[in-house]
């Protein structure tokens, strides 16, 4: 049986890791160029290597965001049966964006048959 074990929609999470990057990257840029301020002329070297260090985390991270919003114009749109709002939807188990409720496509994993009206 395919199960998922985060805790919230796979888009968003691929949208917390980009996000992550970039305040990663930038805290180490900040950190870097306070080796100028602590050792002086010799927290140079120290401050480019956390600069290109920080440079290289911010690209990680333009790149989590643009293969998101790659995977954000094809994923499913449904609509979640708890709280009945738009959701998207990444393979064949996800989340609700919103109420976190489980969400499948396919019939085998289903808890019960939508009744149709």
């Amino acid at each position: 049986m395919n199960k998922i074990f985060f805790k919230s929609a796979k888009i968003n999470e691929f949208r917390l890791w980009g996000l992550v990057f970039t305040l990663v990257g930038m805290g180490v840029m900040i950190i870097g160029t306070g080796g100028i301020v602590w050792w002086g002329h010799a927290g140079k070297i120290f401050a480019a290597i956390f600069m290109v260090l920080g440079m290289i985390s911010l690209l990680i991270s333009c790149v989590v965001y643009f293969w998101a919003g790659m995977m954000s114009t094809s994923a499913t749109m449904l609509e979640c049966p708890e709280c009945h709002r738009p959701t998207k939807m990444l393979g064949k188990t996800d989340r609700c964006m919103y109420c976190k409720t489980m969400l499948t496509l396919d019939p085998a994993q289903a808890t019960h048959e939508p009744s149709v009206e």
